[in-house]
Formats: C-alpha cells, sequence, structure tokens
C-alpha cells in the first residue's frame, strides 16, 4: 500500500516548534497550495486554496524548519496522511488529517531563492501571486526605465528541480 503525499505551498504563519518531555523538537506549520483557472463558461479567472497541517517529528527537519522557515516561506513536503482522534474542551470527539513527516522517506525542501528579497506574503489572499518590485521602487535612480528582463533573470531559482525514482517491484 502506499500512503505518500507531495505539496509545495507557502507557510500561512510562522512554525510553531515545541520539544516532549524527552527533548524530542517537534514542528508544526500549515500550508497554503493554490489552484488557479479560467472559467470556462464565463471566461472570469478563478481561484481555490487549500490549507495543509505539517507535523514534522523528525529532529533534523525539525530543526530545519526552526532555523529557516517563517510565514510566507515556499517549501516542498512529502511525507504520510495520518488523523488522529481527539477530545476538545467540552469532550467532543474530533478528527485532525496531518501531513506527517517523520523517518527517512520524509522530505522537507525550500524553494525561496536565498537572493530573492521577497517580502512574506501579507494574507492567504497573497500566495501565489507574483510579487515584484515597482519600477518606482526598484532603486533605479537614473530615471531611464529598466529592461524587463532584469525581473525575470531569477525566475528559474524559483521552480523546484524535482528527480523521481522509479523501482520495479515484481511480486
Amino acid at each position: 500500500m502506499l500512503n505518500s503525499v507531495c505539496l509545495i505551498g507557502h507557510l500561512g504563519a510562522d512554525p510553531e516548534i515545541r520539544r516532549t518531555s524527552e527533548g524530542k523538537l517537534i514542528a508544526n506549520f500549515r500550508i497554503a497550495t493554490t489552484e488557479k483557472w479560467k472559467d470556462r463558461n464565463t471566461g472570469e479567472a478563478r481561484e481555490r486554496t487549500e490549507w495543509h497541517s505539517i507535523v514534522v517529528f523528525s529532529e533534523g527537519l525539525a530543526g530545519v524548519v526552526e532555523k529557516y522557515l517563517k510565514k510566507g516561506s515556499k517549501v516542498y513536503v512529502q511525507g504520510k496522511l495520518q488523523t488522529r482522534k481527539w477530545e476538545d474542551k467540552d469532550n467532543v470527539t474530533r478528527y485532525t488529517t496531518e501531513v506527517v513527516l517523520n523517518g527517512f522517506d520524509a522530505k522537507l525542501v525550500m524553494l525561496d531563492s536565498a537572493s530573492s528579497g521577497r517580502p512574506p506574503a501579507a494574507s492567504p489572499e497573497d500566495y501565489g501571486q507574483e510579487s515584484r518590485p515597482s519600477r518606482a521602487s526598484s532603486g533605479n535612480t537614473g530615471g531611464g526605465s529598466q529592461p524587463k528582463d532584469s525581473f525575470d533573470k531569477d525566475l528559474d531559482d524559483e521552480i523546484p528541480f524535482i528527480v523521481a525514482n522509479f523501482e520495479y517491484i515484481q511480486s
């Protein structure tokens, strides 16, 4: 059986970092994935954002989350879906489904360019929006206009390069 989840999205808030009573580091955060399309009937641009809860039990990955991730960070995560049962303060049984990163097959890749200088998104509506400096605030004080290519030259830094390994399993 296969239980694997791969997501690319932006953090909705700074990660929550805590330690167990044994001192093990655990990180929790939520990421937003946004799907955009054009409505066939109206031609109107449409958008849907889904929120995903991520729990990192892998100590090494939790350390990376603690040091480097913040609200608005763009990440690729690969883990497993797990649903847990709990009771709220009114003793009502609740269920929460999370993407859990634990073990050797868990992955976390930071997709933000270190030199992008982009501020984090201000709200969930800003996720997936391309934020480029305006020509007026680009620091170009020479009065001439900057060529469009100067804004686009680092776009390759934003495209994740993912290599998939395939295995043939004979039963």
